[in-house]
């Protein structure tokens, strides 16, 4: 590959990172939501109930991340990304585990407030309901437009890059337990390698 042909590659994934980046920061400046573990709500100023501003903070999470598997998927797809299907499972398996402890920050305070353990439940659940609209809106856009997939693909990179840095990396390390945050970053790291080595 010449010098020529590799910035002309770098170029689309450097301005997709930057859009992906800016689209999560938009949301996040916009939505008004709440973080575990605190009590100054972020975003735009609305009267919502605490635990409606927390699922909103997952919700935010959960978008780039049904955007990620659309991407992925859809690079499967187009044949020119160099993306096997197996490789989009496994990642596509690496974010549904780990919806089941984002459900849960939001069920289990609702259940503590005194809820139903259905309602808080349905409520948990429903705050991953952006990943498939994320993923399916994705594909579509894909298939639209095939010349685009680099910039969609660092488009999802950024938005992802954006919540780890901004929310999850910051969030993990709070509490007196966040050597706890630590080995499950490394279990997860290791089960992602694990998936990507059998299925890729």
């Amino acid at each position: 590959m010449s010098h020529g042909e590799g910035a002309m590659q770098v170029v689309p994934a450097a301005v997709g990172f930057l859009l992906g980046m800016g689209f999560l920061l938009l949301i996040d400046e916009l939505t008004p939501h709440l973080h575990v573990g605190s009590n100054k709500p972020e975003g735009l100023k609305a009267r919502l109930s605490r635990t409606a501003m927390l699922a909103l903070a997952v919700t935010i999470h959960n978008l780039p991340e049904g955007m990620a598997v659309g991407v992925v998927f859809a690079g499967t797809q187009d044949g020119q990304a160099d993306i096997s299907l197996m490789g989009a499972l496994a990642m596509s398996i690496g974010i549904a585990i780990q919806n089941i402890p984002e459900g849960a920050i939001i069920s289990m305070p609702m259940r503590a407030a005194g809820n139903s353990r259905w309602k808080s439940f349905l409520i948990g659940s429903l705050s991953g309901v952006v990943e498939p609209v994320g993923g399916l809106l994705i594909i579509l856009l894909a298939s639209l437009f095939l010349p685009a997939m680099p910039y969609l693909l660092a488009f999802a990179a950024g938005a992802m890059i954006y919540v780890v840095v901004e929310e999850l990396i910051p969030e993990a390390s709070n509490g007196t337990h966040s050597n706890l945050s630590t080995i499950g970053f490394s279990l997860g790291f290791v089960l992602m390698m694990v998936l990507d080595v059998v299925m890729g």
